[in-house]
């Protein structure tokens, strides 16, 4: 069965902004009393939007030290912990480790095997979105900024600029820090509003020969149809799939 093809950066651009977290909800803890309350609110949360930064490699003898930071989020807070702090990699060994704690992330294939090794943890309770939408029909690599047009309508902008800097650096950057608090609040937002989609999608047996970024609702009968004439606009049919409710 050929796979579903989801948003370009073209069709994400013709979306309305991802609802970025503002600075004041982004946190970067460094001393003992904002270890304690970030300690407090994560090992709180019964989900969190997950993700990693590490410094890149530009040479093939450079030792791969990362990852550097583990981010991770709810629907309105993110937390970015710095591994280089021994106080960030307990917390986020604590995080990893837990059951009771869900993680929810994009393309974790390599996560998998470098934090355990980072932290001294094996990692429980991970979800890689990725996984998700495979079994929806679509490729096995999506990623946090087409999940973010298929699901919530919105377009997620990521700066490859950004994503190739200095990740070990001893202070990150206002850029750095809302780029990495975002990836992690993306992959919660979508994490939460994935039973309504998933509730919208055709069974794969079921599904139509039609664009990928079509809305879908449930079957249709066998009643004669009135036939259309006219399409919405993209922007339209993408913001339809996303959040049309279901219907009964």
């Amino acid at each position: 069965m050929p796979r579903l093809h989801a948003p370009s950066k073209e069709d994400s651009r013709l979306l309305p902004p991802f609802s970025a977290l503002p600075e004041r909800c982004i946190h970067v803890p460094a001393t003992d009393a904002e270890f304690a309350a970030a300690r407090a609110a994560l090992m709180a949360a019964p989900v969190l939007g997950f993700d990693t930064e590490s410094k890149p490699l530009f040479h093939a003898s450079q030792t791969d030290t990362g990852p550097h930071v583990v981010q991770l989020a709810t629907c309105d807070q993110a937390w970015l912990l710095q591994l280089h702090h021994a106080q960030a990699r307990a917390l986020a060994a604590d995080v990893m480790a837990s059951e009771a704690i869900c993680k929810a992330g994009f393309g974790l294939d390599h996560d998998r095997s470098a934090l355990p090794a980072r932290l001294g943890v094996a990692l429980n309770n991970v979800i890689d979105l990725d996984r998700v939408f495979k079994r929806h029909g679509y490729a096995s690599s999506v990623g946090v900024r087409a999940a973010v047009a298929l699901v919530l309508g919105q377009n997620f902008q990521k700066s490859k600029k950004i994503s190739t800097s200095n990740w070990a650096a001893p202070q990150l950057s206002l850029a750095q820090r809302h780029y990495a608090a975002n990836d992690a609040h993306g992959a919660a937002m979508v994490h939460a509003a994935l039973p309504g989609w998933e509730l919208r999608q055709p069974a794969a047996a079921q599904r139509p020969s039609r664009p990928a970024l079509e809305p879908r609702g449930p079957r249709e009968s066998s009643a004669p149809q009135t036939p259309q004439t006219t399409r919405p606009p993209r922007t339209a049919r993408l913001l339809q799939a996303a959040v049309a409710p279901a219907k009964s």
